[in-house]
């Protein structure tokens, strides 16, 4: 069994993920900007992510073995030059900011341990960028360079990594596509591939930028 924690457990691929690995019988603490099925907590608030942490490590009087950063919106599809300016702080705040902080809160006693993996979950738009979604990519960007600079930063027996889950039929998705998003794969059925995969990460892999295909 694992200690996995999670964010953005309230829907989208955070949410699948999580009840997965939760039907596998790890050990998951969630959280998402609804009380439904995970922890309530904005994870652009650093205060409100490290009262979550304490809670969660008070609990299991361990550190997590995984830790994914999940957690993620994005705004109207616009060009860049008609994007609202408080929309694209928002998505910094959640995108990016929403990462370290959870790293902040809980990788501390990861290191303490001297074991675990920190999963930050990107995007292809990460790595190539898109037209009309300019706020979401710019973020992936930094959650890939936040990424590769943890990886820098931790000692033997720890990883972190980037992941390209992969382009999956999300509320998200729909949200910028349309019905276009239809023809891709539902959370559902993304999810045990998904479950693999992570459970499956070490500290060999540290440093990668991962796709999920």
């Amino acid at each position: 069994m694992k200690r996995i924690v999670i964010t953005g457990t309230t829907r989208g691929l955070g949410q699948a993920l999580a009840q997965e690995l939760e039907s596998r019988g790890h050990l998951v603490a969630g959280c998402g900007t609804s009380a439904q099925g995970a922890s309530q907590v904005d994870v652009g608030d650093f205060a409100q992510v490290q009262r979550w942490a304490e809670h969660v490590l008070d609990d299991w009087q361990a550190p997590p073995d995984l830790l994914i950063n999940s957690a993620g919106i994005t705004t109207d599809p616009d060009p860049l030059w008609a994007q609202d300016p408080e929309a694209l702080a928002r998505v910094l705040r959640i995108n990016v900011a929403g990462v370290q902080h959870a790293i902040r809160a809980f990788v501390p006693a990861m290191l303490d341990r001297g074991s675990g993996v920190i999963v930050n979950i990107s995007s292809d738009w990460g790595r190539t960028g898109a037209p009309m979604v300019g706020p979401y990519c710019a973020s992936k960007w930094a959650v890939e360079g936040l990424s590769r600079c943890l990886a820098l930063e931790l000692p033997s027996g720890l990883a972190a990594v980037s992941l390209d889950p992969g382009t999956i039929n999300t509320d998200m998705l729909r949200f910028t596509f349309g019905p276009g998003a239809e023809e891709f794969p539902t959370p559902e059925s993304w999810r045990g591939k998904a479950a693999d995969f992570v459970l499956g990460l070490g500290p060999e892999h540290n440093g990668q930028a991962l796709t999920l295909s």
